[in-house]
Formats: C-alpha cells, structure tokens, sequence
C-alpha cells in the first residue's frame, strides 16, 4: 500500500500546481477585467486591448521565427498597422488599411534576402499571424462599441471562460477518449461535452442578468455556436504549436502558459458575435 501511495503522488502534484496557479491567475486577472468592461471608457478598453495584441503577436513571431529578428519585427510591425485600422476609429477604413499593410508586407518580403521558395513560406507566416492576431482579435473592440456593447463583451466572455473552467474539470476527471491527439494531446470528447454544458449554463446566467431582451432560442443558439467557436479557437493556436514543437506558447500567465494561450478561445467568438449583432441587431 505504501508503494502504490508513492506511486500516485507525483501523478497528483503537477496538476493541483497548475490548478493553483489557474486559480491565482484568475483571481488577479477577473476583478481587473470586470473594472475594464464594466466601467472602462471605449479609448482605455481600445488602448488596452492593442498592447494585448502586440504582446500577443510578440508570441506568435517569436514562436514562428525563433532566433529570426527581421521577421519578428516585420511580422510585429504587419500586425500592429493593421490592428490600428480597427483601435483608432476614423483613422483609416479597416479594408484600406488591410489592403496598405498587404501591399508593404509583399513588397518588403520581395526584396529580404533568402531562397524564394523560404521566403515565401515566412510571408505565409507572416500574413497568417498579422491576420489572425492584428485583424481578428480587434474585432473585441468593434464589439465594445456597439450598442450594448458592455453586456455583450461580458455574455462573450461568460459563455466562452465558463465553458473553458468546465471542460477542464470534466477532461481531467472523467476525460478518456482523445479528440484530436495530433493536434491537442489533451483534449477529450468528454471535455468537449463538458464544455458545452458549461457555456449552456454561464450564457442562460449571463442572458438573465446582462441581455434580458434574448428570447430563451436565441440564446441557446449563441451560446452553443460560440462554445463551439471557442474550441475551434483553442485548437487552431494549439495546430500552430504542434508545427513548432512548442508546448505553450509563452509564460506571460501562471497555469496558462502563454497570453495567446489564453487568448486563442477567444478570437473567434468575438469576430462571429459582432457579425452576428450587425445583421440581427443592428
């Protein structure tokens, strides 16, 4: 018996510690993200949201070109002009100032030194990181300003972070069955259902307090479309790590690893649900 003890310990420890550090992270970061949306005003929000998203591409193109500062800084520099379209309101229409990046991006590359058919592979990189990170992820402000704005970023983030705190109990105690090992060697189909049930519950919750004009239908749909979302997210910055051999994609967040790591869930619900509002709520 003393040795079977033995033997389950070190099974249990790494995950009570991340489990800690998960808890500690959430409960410095949750107050701080209430303060921000509840009563933060649109340029604070804006403001706040463009250093997440240098740091986050920072991650990126550190992760995609290790040792490789031209790229990085041409990649950091892609992204952040063409977030800037969609931070700064007025500035430049968001198709224009995507279009401008593209063309600078293209031509910068045309000239940098390297065999054709590798250059052509780090712009493919290039462009996915800036699109992905300095387009999409500032779709969280487009939504900050639209009419409810406050208590749509908030059903979001419910919907989305509870069904993420859900799946992660649910995978860790009954998860058996792996969903996409390839790609996500932790994901289970139990997590997944865990998942959904979770954001099925925190949108109903959220609906109730923040949305009450949201017909019981329209809620379940939203929360099931982003819980789905959510996943996808999840495991598309997770196929981005598996390419380069990387468990996280940084250390910026105790029990997260990196602040893309985080983010990853996040960015398409954001994109679908301020789609979804222009054509159904305008």
């Amino acid at each position: 018996m003393n040795n079977s003890s033995i033997q389950h310990r070190p099974c249990w420890r790494p995950v009570e510690a991340n489990l800690k550090s998960r808890l500690g992270t959430a409960l410095l970061g949750i107050p701080l993200l209430i303060l921000l949306v509840g009563w933060g005003s649109s340029r604070l929000f804006a403001a706040v949201l463009f250093v997440l998203t240098i740091a986050a591409l920072r991650e990126y193109f550190l992760m995609v070109f290790p040792g490789r500062r031209q790229e990085q800084s041409i990649g950091m520099v892609f992204g952040g002009a063409v977030s800037l379209a969609l931070f700064v309101p007025g500035w430049i229409e968001a198709g224009a100032g995507l279009s401008l990046a593209l063309v600078i991006c293209f031509s910068i590359y045309l000239f940098i030194a390297g065999r054709l058919e590798e250059k052509l592979i780090r712009l493919s990189w290039t462009l996915l990181g800036g699109l992905y990170l300095g387009f999409l992820f500032p779709h969280w402000v487009l939504l900050f300003r639209m009419p409810r704005g406050r208590g749509w970023v908030f059903f979001v983030l419910l919907v989305v972070m509870g069904g993420d705190s859900v799946a992660y109990f649910v995978g860790k105690r009954f998860g058996v069955r792996k969903l996409l090992p390839d790609i996500s060697p932790g994901k289970t189909v139990e997590g997944v259902w865990g998942y959904m049930i979770g954001s099925l519950i925190a949108g109903f919750l959220g609906a109730w307090f923040l949305l009450p004009e949201l017909a019981w239908l329209e809620t379940l749909a939203l929360s099931l479309c982003l819980s789905v979302l959510g996943q996808v997210g999840d495991l598309f910055e997770s196929w981005i790590k598996r390419v380069f051999a990387v468990k996280d994609s940084g250390s910026f967040l105790p029990g997260h690893g990196g602040l893309l790591d985080r983010l990853d869930s996040l960015i398409f619900p954001a994109v679908f649900t301020s789609l979804y509002l222009k054509v159904f709520h305008p």
